[in-house]
């Protein structure tokens, strides 16, 4: 079994770093509790004073503060560094500020739900990103744990795109963009080039000792004003001495010869030319920076991890290989970079960021036939990082910082196999932590593949295959059956080798339970086990997990002894192999193995296994990471089955409220949880709400499951009992009647939802009166569930005590004496399988019938 580090993420743990631990509502001179992503504060910020003051009292209005605030205008003109400015200016009046690189929309996802923790709530790598952004927005808008909170919105361009994600409440909200379509939405203050004045101030700042207000003016004029380009040209000076003369000469023999190429931009030429003096100067300083600068123009403009940089890569062009080998010119040519302004350097974050407006120029001026190669030393970089598995949420840190450059950089038009499979490994990462958008991104790749590949190529199929995986992930069963079908025959008529064709294979088990068809499920995985077992050994990873499949098959055809044996077969081989297969899967073949324990009937062993595979989930995986609540919920069940009611309550309203937050009232899970609480609710004195729940529930799982399938039939039987327990025998007795012919039907008298529906049914006549009608049924019931579960099985039990109760109630001698002798022998079995303390025990005891229910197992 792997031990892992519970680190929990550089990010994370740099964003802890930067908690005050000052008291929510501490005094108002105070500085922020919560401080988070924002950029370092510039050294040199000059002027703008009219307009910081003007967006102070603009946010400060109460009124006029309703709505967000925008701070729009061209690229270059400082946008970013005034929000910076802001938030450290005003820092004070805060308890919280938190920036948010708006860029991609899955990107503020992920910056919010960074925040959650710092809001008393589940971090992302527990709840998945959309379920901790989500609390995260709802906290702010409550002002709890925070009423003086700041968002920053930097470089937000559609404003459709982030308007679900702008939280109102008691805090401000400021933006920053280029798309002056902001003005319809927010409160919006254009910014634009320094005033003559604020340049000169800029420039006497910056380059304090080599330059004069007469050179700062005549500088600003052929710069334009524009920050960026000025802050470029300072820095050149700043670090080469350069005079104000020959900075200008240079400049304008540069801009002449921009104007005479001709080459349409969107960008000032003063902007080009300034960057290209600085570029030139610094390739003649040291070529390698400008290399690494090149490098970085294809990346996404969010923070680059350093990390990308600090190890030998193969296929890199090798003028970057080299720098790279080099730690020491290495990290002089990122100094170089901050130094000259073309990046910024956070060495709290070890990350690198350049500004777009850079980034563009840097790749304007490469030949087409150069951009190419760019980018892909970026895609090596990024495979380079070797990111592990994305199912474990210990990644998924990591993964979300490179995501932000998966797009930017243009992963999905490489055609390069293991850039392809590292964008699949990107479509893993989002369905399994609820990142959002997994079904648009994998859609992405596959029309992107398809057109450059055509519709037969391995890494197109290999896509579908997973569009698969999200589809299930997000209960869309019928879609995903068809789909897998299609892909498979497509696979196969392709040639592609066994270990693709193995693993969509071994998933089409679950397509046919969602399908409700068990007996298919069993004959299909039967034979995938075989065929794993051909191509990989007994004793490979993919083989267990087929294993695991099939006794999931044998546990939904009511052969709870081979289920046992499988589970148990399944994760000890997990467990033990050499290699690290993962907590995720560790955890699932745990909580599989307890869930066919107490199937089998043994209550007790199956909590057992449970709470350890629940602990060990918590603390690889975390509370909320799907495989942790399936844990938790079949511990719920395990925990209501041994008499600890009160104890399986608490768990699963706890599960049940997760579920709700995290995939919504119609996802399976939420479903399956809302069946286990209405039959928890039951057994604590709380049958109303239980009827209620258990109505609704039934209500929407032929949304999910169609209107034929067992889960519904038998999800019927546990509403037919509580309205029995809520005092309506009579609906209880037709809905059993009606659920007992479907469940015949789709999986046969003998299965174990139908017998469970069978011995309610006894009980609702019974309890309208017919003892005759309850015997014949209870009696037929007892013996097949005798035959299928065993005759100490606490579901034979509680048939064939339900079966003395009536019997006793007919009033023949030769009834009582029956009734007496299988009091006597049942007596004796529940004492030796559950002891006569259990609350089952009691009920027979006391000579009241006991009720059967159903709790849907994951598909």
């Amino acid at each position: 079994m792997p031990d892992r580090s519970s680190d929990s993420g550089r990010r994370q743990n740099a964003e802890a770093a930067l908690v005050t631990g000052r008291q929510a509502n501490g005094a108002r001179s105070a500085p922020p509790q919560v401080w988070g992503r924002v950029p370092q504060r510039n050294k040199n910020f000059t002027g703008r004073e009219k307009l910081l003051a003007d967006l102070r009292e603009a946010i400060t209005d109460r009124v006029a503060a309703v709505l967000p605030h925008a701070l729009h205008g061209l690229g270059g003109v400082g946008k970013t560094q005034m929000a910076v400015e802001y938030a450290h200016r005003f820092r004070d009046d805060y308890d919280l500020v938190w920036w948010i690189s708006a860029d991609q929309p899955v990107l503020v996802r992920s910056a919010l739900a960074a925040l959650a923790p710092h809001l008393g709530l589940p971090p992302a790598t527990a709840t998945g990103v959309e379920e901790a952004s989500t609390a995260a927005l709802d906290a702010l808008r409550r002002g709890d744990p925070y009423s003086r909170w700041l968002l920053i919105f930097d470089n937000a361009d559609d404003p459709e795109e982030i308007k679900d994600t702008i939280p109102e409440g008691p805090g401000d909200v400021l933006i920053t963009s280029r798309n002056h379509r902001w003005k319809g939405v927010v409160a919006a203050l254009p910014v634009d080039v320094f005033a003559r004045e604020e340049s000169i101030a800029f420039l006497e700042r910056r380059v304090p000792r080599s330059i004069d207000g007469e050179e700062a003016d005549r500088l600003a004029e052929e710069l334009g004003d524009l920050p960026l380009a000025l802050e470029q040209a300072a820095a050149l000076q700043a670090e080469t001495g350069m005079t104000v003369d020959e900075y200008l000469r240079l400049l304008k023999n540069r801009t002449s010869q921009l104007l005479g190429e001709g080459k349409p931009t969107e960008y000032p030429v003063s902007m080009t030319a300034a960057w290209d003096l600085s570029v030139s100067s610094l390739s003649s300083r040291m070529p390698e920076a400008v290399e690494l600068l090149r490098c970085c123009a294809f990346f996404g403009p969010e923070p680059i991890p350093r990390e990308v940089f600090g190890r030998r890569v193969d296929g890199l062009r090798p003028e970057l290989g080299e720098l790279l080998d080099d730690p020491i010119r290495l990290s002089r040519a990122v100094g170089e970079l901050g130094r000259y302004a073309l990046a910024r350097i956070d060495p709290v974050s070890r990350t690198i960021q350049v500004h777009r407006l850079i980034q563009a120029l840097v790749r304007d001026e490469l030949d087409q036939a150069e951009k190419p190669r760019f980018r892909a030393d970026v895609h090596r970089l990024l495979i380079g990082l070797r990111l592990s598995s994305p199912e474990e949420s210990i990644n998924w840190d990591r993964y979300g910082d490179c995501f932000a450059h998966v797009v930017p950089s243009r992963v999905p038009e490489s055609k390069d196999p293991e850039v392809r499979a590292f964008a699949l490994d990107m479509a893993r990462y989002l369905y399994v932590s609820s990142a959002g958008f997994a079904v648009d991104y994998v859609q992405l790749l596959i029309d992107r593949w398809e057109r450059d590949s055509g519709p037969e190529d391995v890494d197109v199929l290999r896509a579908y295959r997973e569009l698969g995986n999200v589809l299930r992930q997000l209960g869309r069963y019928n879609e995903v059956f068809e789909l897998n079908q299609t892909t498979l025959g497509r696979m196969r008529a392709a040639g592609l080798t066994e270990p693709d064709v193995l693993l969509l294979v071994n998933s089409i088990g679950a397509d046919l339970r969602a399908r409700g068809d068990f007996a298919a499920a069993l004959r299909h995985d039967s034979d995938s086990l075989r065929q794993h077992e051909a191509a990989f050994g007994p004793d490979d990873p993919r083989t267990l997990r087929a294993i695991h499949n099939l006794a999931l098959d044998y546990s939904l055809t009511s052969d709870f002894v081979r289920a046992r044996e499988g589970h148990l077969r399944g994760f000890v081989g997990q467990r033990d192999a050499p290699g690290d297969v993962g907590a995720a899967f560790i955890v699932a073949g745990w909580n599989s193995l307890a869930r066919a324990v107490r199937l089998g009937g043994d209550y007790a062993e199956a909590c057992d296994l449970g709470q350890d595979a629940l602990a060990y989930g918590v603390d690889y995986l975390g509370v909320e990471h799907p495989v942790t609540l399936h844990t938790a919920k079949d511990l719920s069940i395990a925990l209501r089955r041994t008499g600890e009611v009160t104890q399986a309550l608490e768990m699963c309203v706890d599960v049940h409220a997760r579920y709700v937050r995290r995939y919504g009232l119609n996802h399976p899970d939420t479903l399956a949880a809302a069946m286990s609480l209405a039959n928890v609710q039951r057994n604590s004195g709380q049958e109303e709400k239980g009827l209620e729940l258990a109505a609704d529930t039934v209500k929407r799982y032929p949304r999910i499951y169609g209107p034929n399938h067992p889960y519904l039939h038998a999800c019927t039987g546990n509403l037919a009992v509580l309205h029995r327990v809520c005092g309506d025998p009579a609906t209880a007795r037709n809905l059993n009647e009606e659920t007992m012919r479907h469940l015949a039907e789709l999986v046969g008298p003998d299965h174990h939802y139908c017998l469970t529906v069978a011995t309610n049914l006894a009980s609702d006549m019974a309890a309208l009166g017919d003892f005759d009608g309850a015997v014949r049924l209870g009696r037929g019931t007892y013996e097949r569930v005798r035959n299928v579960l065993g005759v100490d099985h606490p579901m034979t039990l509680a048939c064939v005590g339900n079966l003395a109760t009536d019997l006793g109630r007919l009033g023949t001698d030769e009834a009582r004496e029956e009734a007496d002798r299988l009091r006597e022998d049942t007596t004796e079995r529940y004492a030796r399988k559950l002891t006569l303390d259990h609350p089952d025990s009691l009920v027979f005891l006391d000579g009241r019938h006991l009720d059967c229910d159903f709790d849907p197992p994951p598909i």
